[in-house]
């Protein structure tokens, strides 16, 4: 009878953790992505908390994204340029260009705003300037070149994977690291992620890294993002003293570049 109460109790607690891990899955392709997934109510600040360790694991997926419309970009026969732009494309309607808004707001607040004040203000409007513009255009363009100079749709689709994972496991990092500035915006109502969950999230980037393009290309392209995660964390806290929603989304992308980069310079 002990035995059976025992094998019970941990089956429940096994079901228990499953479930709450997919919970938290859920929550993390809600506020990563535009998906189409429906959740009872607001999402409560604990649970943007809890779900930051499942923030590599939806960059898996529009890492996916991305790989499946390059190959199928392949297959019909467009070229390299053509295939690359496709997954480019199809990355950031699965996202809702969220993060590319993010990287825009940056690059007006930053390059426009005199003081932290006006910095925010610009960020805050929804309105693009040419700072902003460019910044886009140097975004997509460098993303694209990068891709298609990748040896194949295998090599791409590995290189997109291992990007979005490793960007959206950097992006809980700044939240610790730094003090979210805007105290009414979403990147304060997220809450600071737990030590834990922040573990998990770089233990999961680097575990997918080496995965999927191998020790010394995962390493490289590991240290390239280190490097793009702690410049754009030092650029925050000297402009405006700390982090928004806008400076996650400018993580996010700077870290999916510095990866793309890395694959292209080791192959």
């Amino acid at each position: 009878m002990l035995e059976k109460a025992n094998r019970g109790g941990a089956d429940r607690g096994w079901a228990q953790f499953v479930s709450g891990w997919f919970g938290d899955l859920r929550v993390a392709a809600i506020l990563l992505t535009r998906l189409p997934i429906r959740h009872d109510g607001e999402i409560s600040t604990a649970a943007s908390r809890r779900s930051v360790h499942a923030f590599p694991v939806v960059g898996m997926g529009v890492g996916l994204v991305g790989a499946a419309a390059f190959l199928a970009a392949s297959w019909i026969g467009a070229g390299p340029w053509l295939a690359a732009l496709a997954a480019i494309g199809a990355t950031i309607l699965a996202t809702g260009a969220l993060h590319e808004d993010g990287l825009a707001d940056v690059a007006d607040g930053f390059g426009g705003g005199a003081d932290p004040a006006a910095k925010l203000a610009i960020m805050a409007d929804s309105r693009i300037g040419s700072y902003g513009a460019l910044a886009l255009i140097l975004s997509v363009a460098v993303r694209v070149a990068a891709l298609a100079a990748l040896a194949g749709p295998g090599v791409a689709g590995a290189a997109l994977i291992a990007a979005h994972a490793v960007a959206r496991g950097a992006v809980p990092v700044i939240m610790v690291r730094l003090i979210a500035v805007r105290p009414g915006g979403l990147a304060a109502a997220s809450g600071t992620p737990s030590g834990g969950g922040v573990a998990a999230a770089l233990a999961l980037s680097a575990i997918v890294a080496f995965v999927v393009l191998g020790p010394l290309v995962g390493l490289l392209a590991l240290a390239l993002a280190v490097v793009a995660s702690g410049l754009i964390a030092a650029l925050a806290r000297r402009q405006i003293g700390g982090y928004t929603g806008d400076v996650l989304g400018a993580l996010e992308q700077s870290v999916e570049i510095a990866v793309l980069l890395a694959v292209v310079v080791a192959q």
